[in-house]
C-alpha cells in the first residue's frame, strides 16, 4: 500500500543512519540495536512521544540480514508502522514482516554481493592490476558499489513507497539467478587472465606459444574428474605439487 506520510527529509534521514546498521552489534540480538537507530526518525514521526518508548522497544527484537537489503526491509517497515499508527495492519505486522524478510534477504545479499558481484568485479580490476595500471583499485569499487548503492538506496524508498509489495519487487529481479550469472562469468573472466598470463609468459621465455594447448586434454581431464565428485582442491593440491617437485628435479 503507498504512503507518502513521512517528509522526504525524515526518509532520507532514516537512510543515512541505515548506512550505520552494522555500528553496534550483539550476540543475542544481532542488528538490533543499528535497526532502532536508523528507524528512530520516523519513528518519532510517526508515533507521540508518550507511545514512542513502547513501539521502539518491539525494534530491539533479534534482526540479522544482509546490510545492503536490510535498507529494503527497513523501508518497508517504516510504511507499515505508518499502517499500523492509522489501525490499518494488515495480515501482515511489522514484526512479523521483518521475522520472515531478514532471513531470505540475507542469503540473497552474501550470495549475490559476496558470492557474485565482488569476485566479478575484483575479475576485471585485475585485467588492469596486470597490466600494472592504476585505475585497478577503482574499477573494483565502482563496479561493487554501483549495484550496491542502487539496490541499497533505491529499495529503502521503494520500501517506503510499497510496504509489503517490497517481497513481489525481489522476486522478479531474480537475484539468486543473477548471482549464478556473476559467478559463472567470474570463471569465464579468471580462465581468460589466466591464458593471456600463460601467453606473455610462455612468449617472454621463448617458447613456441602453442605449447600451452598441451594443457587443454589436462583441463577436460580435470573437468571429468569433477563430475564423477573427485574435490577440485583435491586435484589442484595434486596438480601443484607435482609442478613443485618437477620444477625441484628439473633446477
Amino acid at each position: 500500500m503507498t504512503t507518502s506520510a513521512l517528509p522526504f527529509t525524515t526518509r532520507l534521514h532514516c537512510l543515512l543512519r541505515a548506512f550505520l546498521l552494522q555500528g553496534s552489534w550483539n550476540f543475542e540480538r544481532m542488528q538490533s540495536l543499528g535497526v532502532l537507530y536508523a528507524l528512530l526518525p520516523g519513528l518519532r514521526r510517526i508515533y507521540p512521544a508518550e507511545q514512542l518508548p513502547a513501539e521502539a522497544k518491539r525494534h530491539l527484537d533479534y534482526f540479522n540480514s544482509h546490510p545492503f537489503l536490510a535498507a529494503s526491509i527497513l523501508g518497508a517497515t517504516l510504511n507499515l508502522e505508518q499502517e499500523r499508527q492509522r489501525g490499518g495492519e494488515g495480515y501482515l505486522g511489522v514484526d512479523e514482516f521483518k521475522r520472515i524478510t531478514m532471513a531470505p534477504y540475507a542469503a540473497m545479499g552474501d550470495a549475490f554481493f559476496w558470492g557474485g558481484i565482488r569476485p566479478f568485479a575484483a575479475g576485471i580490476a585485475l585485467f588492469f592490476a596486470v597490466k600494472e595500471s592504476l585505475w585497478a583499485p577503482m574499477v573494483f569499487l565502482t563496479l561493487f558499489n554501483l549495484p550496491h548503492l542502487l539496490l541499497r538506496v533505491g529499495g529503502f524508498f521503494r520500501g517506503c513507497e510499497c510496504g509489503l509489495e517490497l517481497i513481489d519487487l525481489y522476486q522478479r529481479l531474480h537475484l539468486p539467478d543473477l548471482a549464478i550469472r556473476f559467478k559463472e562469468g567470474t570463471v569465464i573472466l579468471l580462465g581468460g587472465l589466466c591464458g593471456y598470463q600463460s601467453y606473455l609468459v610462455l612468449t617472454h621465455q621463448e617458447t613456441v606459444v602453442s605449447w600451452g594447448l598441451l594443457l587443454f586434454p589436462l583441463v577436460l581431464i580435470m573437468g571429468g574428474l569433477v563430475r564423477r565428485g573427485i574435490s577440485p582442491l583435491l586435484q589442484v593440491l595434486s596438480l601443484s605439487t607435482l609442478l613443485i617437485l618437477g620444477a625441484l628435479i628439473y633446477r
